[in-house]
């Protein structure tokens, strides 16, 4: 019998979860030498709110239930936050964790749907995961199904064409059963996202595609409990979530160096990074 959502944990434990996912992130990263765990990192609250809040129905025991919310995470690099939270909500066990990138392991470097349940779209090609959000969305309101789809978008990944294609398209159908979550941590691959190709002003981009658009801190629990609210309230269209958050949030030295981007933290620095969470 699937349950009506995945059973939120108290709210006053969330902030002590998203350490210990944060955690998770870096023993995974550093024990596969490679990954991108700052990315990861900077969407954790909101994903942990997400998950264990109360907002996303889900079956572990019945991943393909019809009528639980779909989860898409666009920025596919940021894997290792998506598989701690599906760790935590059931799954697959924690200790297949620390498989991360090896062969053979379903945790791949990005995260593959034919070989990890609760994965519902390969993504990584970095554009594409709010079109095939889009997709999710249509197939409910034809199929007459309430459930909700929601899809992590990376910042720099704002500057793909195909983003904004898909934005106007969630505009013209109205899709209120979508919201659309943007990463907003400020760096890139490459170096900010200013520099490369600055989005700003990145709200009123939004709204002129016709959508809700709300602004909030990526890492105040309160703030996007009351953004996704706000989301789930609207009944005429699309809603963005613009959460300003920090890469390699918790860890001081990640955060002052935005190559913790696409590099893990080194097996020197892991005891440092997991005491700094309060992990160790």
């Amino acid at each position: 019998m699937a349950s009506d959502r995945g059973t939120p944990r108290p709210w006053a434990e969330l902030p002590a979860l998203a350490a210990r996912l944060r955690g998770r992130i870096i023993r995974m990263t550093t024990r596969a030498g490679s990954g991108h765990p700052s990315s990861s990192m900077s969407a954790i609250d909101v994903m942990c709110v997400l998950y264990f809040g109360g907002f996303l129905r889900y079956d572990p025991s019945f991943p393909e239930w019809p009528d639980r919310d779909r989860f898409l995470l666009s920025k596919g690099h940021a894997c290792p936050a998506l598989y701690a939270c599906l760790s935590e909500a059931g799954f697959f066990p924690e200790e297949k964790l620390l498989t991360l990138r090896e062969l053979g392991s379903p945790l791949e470097g990005h995260p593959n749907m034919r070989r990890l349940a609760g994965v519902e779209a390969s993504t990584g090609s970095l554009g594409q995961g709010l079109s095939l959000g889009i997709g999710h969305a249509l197939a409910a309101r034809l199929d007459k199904r309430g459930y909700r789809t929601f899809v992590v978008v990376g910042d720099g990944e704002c500057q793909e064409g195909q983003v904004w294609e898909a934005a106007m398209t969630a505009g013209k159908y109205g899709l209120a059963n979508l919201c659309a979550i943007v990463d907003y941590n400020k760096f890139q691959q490459s170096g900010s996202v200013k520099e490369t190709n600055d989005l700003e002003p990145l709200a009123e981009k939004w709204r002129a595609f016709g959508w809700h658009a709300l602004e909030l801190d990526g890492h105040d629990m309160n703030a996007i409990r009351e953004a996704l609210a706000g989301a789930a309230a609207e009944s005429k269209r699309p809603t963005v979530l613009l959460a300003h958050t920090v890469k390699g949030k918790g860890v001081s030295f990640m955060e002052a160096d935005w190559t913790y981007h696409g590099r893990a933290v080194k097996p020197a620095d892991e005891a440092r990074a997991l005491e700094e969470l309060g992990c160790r």
